[in-house]
């Protein structure tokens, strides 16, 4: 067993000086059996110490109803099956541009801004979820003879508020519940960060893409002492849906590390393979200084301009990053791992089946409620998916504006079952004005919820009321359809033939893959939004919008034979009947296909 310490001035491992070379890949983004091939690209890189996120959320779903605790000690087990020590970050908070920043949606439905305190409902809540994870990462800390070195505390708090007391308890609980290893707090290196994100006797660190001889000074104004680390080198970034693709020069990031590991200081590359928000748990940001502008959707690829990309291959910036990395090594670096089997041609995807929406919404849809007012996803008990709301417009009236205050985050809209047109936040109105009396359908969808900033927790779905010209509509029904719902399957799901000119609903068909079944990239040409499984794995959303014009397939979810593909369309299609194959723009990657081809056929490609 090691004992990992902070000195004076450098880490220490049974007394010895070792400096962190780490890398954030989350567990949580990478299929379970594509783990060890990404681990070995990490130690191939020249890495020495893996860090990696858990996301609340995904591991209790509803209060006390756990999932899948383990998978953060089997992924602890792989890291030390690949020679890495490893960083873990519990949060509860931990941005990551993961829906709600991990929080889970009951919680922050329950508390609102009351998340992030000393409030003792949200510290009873942390009590109970910390003592059903830390069991698993107690047992695996370096001086147990597991891999863990090193724990933090909460994430980048100094950016949300300046509840020190509220670190400090945190710090007291994760003692309590027995990590031995230092804890560590990360900020970004300006003042009010500092001053909100640290505590007393716990280690603090920076995060930055750039300047680091600046940032660590600005972190020794705080700390003389302790080592110097940056928590998170952004060697790239992430990117929004209808955004410009974020691309990071390889040279001039490995200039950036160079810098940061001639300051003496370890580090960890955020990311070093990003992976996929699978199952559509993508965040979103606000845009603005104060992150209290629009909406601005996380797309499903977290490639992140990663030295690894999201299909596991070595990028420019690995080769750069590795050789810059070499240099504070002993001895040769490991080689490469193998590749990964990819998929050997491109196959078709026939969608033979169909659903509308109101057929899928009562097979897999919660119970339908009627309120005075619309109720939020949060009241609803809807975490990622979309609600139908469904309002009367009195009459005899004349035709009136109708609008949705509080509308987050859009809705396609029916008025007596016809399409009258989609709103947004930004454009809350429909353009034509109803009048009455009629039947308005609003069908929902969150397009995630906020992961950083001072909007973290807000309610999803229509958050004010439905408005006739300044008449508030009552007697809303509402019910909501959870993407979780299919992790049960569609089997009661009645389909039929899909309509000649397509349409929203849930369309099922197969892909029959000859040979060895591998990664692939799945296009869908002529659909609008929506979200896509294979095999009852959900690849995450495609929006037309792009920048991300495919959804990766990870080899494992995929068979030699039939596989079957569902697709949840929610707005429309151009064509999903498979008579003729247009041809597919091999050039592409991200999700979704391109809007506005007809007839055209959705392909697995190989990567």
């Amino acid at each position: 067993m090691s004992e990992f310490t902070v000195g004076e001035r450098d880490f220490l491992l049974d007394g010895r000086p070792v400096r962190l070379l780490s890398g954030a890949l989350h567990y949580f983004r990478v299929h379970e059996e594509q783990w060890g091939h990404r681990l070995a690209m990490l130690r191939a890189m020249g890495l020495n110490c893996v860090e990696t996120y858990v996301p609340w959320n995904l591991h209790e779903p509803a209060p006390g109803s756990h999932r899948d605790v383990a998978a953060v000690g089997r992924f602890l087990d792989a890291a030390r099956a690949a020679g890495l020590w490893a960083i873990v970050r519990p949060g509860p908070y931990i941005c990551a541009e993961w829906e709600n920043g991990g929080l889970p949606a009951w919680l922050t439905g329950e508390l609102g801004g009351r998340v992030r305190t000393r409030d003792e409902r949200y510290l009873s809540h942390v009590r109970d979820w910390f003592g059903r994870l830390l069991p698993g990462i107690v047992s695996r800390q370096a001086d147990r003879g597991g891999p863990v070195v090193l724990v933090q505390v909460e994430n980048e708090y100094g950016s949300y508020g300046c509840d020190a007391g509220h670190l400090a308890q945190l710090a007291s609980l994760l003692r309590a519940e027995g990590v031995t290893v230092p804890l560590f707090t990360s900020d970004g290196p300006e003042d009010h960060m500092l001053t909100g994100g640290t505590v007393p006797g716990v280690l603090a660190a920076v995060n930055f893409g750039s300047r680091a001889r600046e940032s660590f000074a600005a972190l020794r104004r705080y700390r003389p002492g302790g080592p110097l680390m940056c928590a998170e080198f952004w060697c790239g970034w992430f990117d929004h849906w209808s955004g410009t693709p974020a691309v990071r020069d390889p040279g001039e990031a490995a200039e950036t590390l160079r810098e940061i590991l001639e300051c003496g200081a370890s580090v960890n590359l955020y990311m070093a393979h990003g992976g996929t928000s699978f199952g559509g748990w993508a965040g979103a940001n606000r845009a603005g200084e104060l992150h209290e502008g629009e909406l601005r959707p996380d797309v499903t690829s977290y490639g992140y301009d990663a030295p690894v990309d999201e299909y596991g291959r070595p990028t420019e910036k690995f080769w750069r990053f590795r050789e810059v990395l070499a240099r504070h090594q002993e001895g040769p670096l490991p080689t490469l791992p193998p590749e990964p089997v990819r998929l050997a041609s491109p196959v078709e995807v026939s969608l033979t089946e169909w659903a509308p929406m109101d057929a899928v919404l009562a097979a897999l849809g919660g119970a339908e409620t009627t309120r005075v007012l619309a109720p939020t996803f949060e009241e609803l008990g809807v975490t990622r998916g979309l609600v139908r709301y469904e309002v009367d417009v009195p009459g005899p009236r004349e035709p009136y504006p109708l609008s949705v205050r509080g509308l987050r985050d859009l809705a396609v809209v029916y008025v007596d079952g016809v399409r009258a047109g989609v709103l947004t936040e930004a454009e809350p109105r429909l353009k034509e004005p109803v009048a009455g009396p009629a039947r308005v359908e609003l069908w929902v969808e969150s397009l995630g919820r906020v992961n950083y900033g001072p909007l973290l927790g807000e309610a999803k779905g229509i958050t004010g009321g439905v408005l006739h010209e300044r008449q508030y509509l009552h007697g809303v029904r509402a019910r909501g359809l959870d993407l979780d719902a299919f992790g049960d399957g569609v089997s009661g799901v009645p389909f039929t033939a899909p309509p000649p000119a397509g349409g929203p609903g849930l369309y099922r068909g197969t892909a029959t893959v000859l040979g060895a079944a591998g990664d692939a990239r799945l296009e869908l040409p002529g659909l609008t939004r929506g979200f896509v499984w294979v095999n009852g794995f959900c690849l995450g959303r495609y929006w037309a919008v792009g920048p991300q014009r495919s959804l990766y397939v990870p080899g494992p979810v995929l068979r030699e034979g039939e596989n079957e593909v569902w697709v949840l369309e929610l707005e429309s299609t151009e064509n999903t009947e498979n008579t003729e194959s247009a041809e597919s723009a091999e050039n592409t990657e991200g999700a979704a296909g391109t809007q506005g081809v007809r007839a055209a056929v959705p392909r697995l490609l190989p990567v």
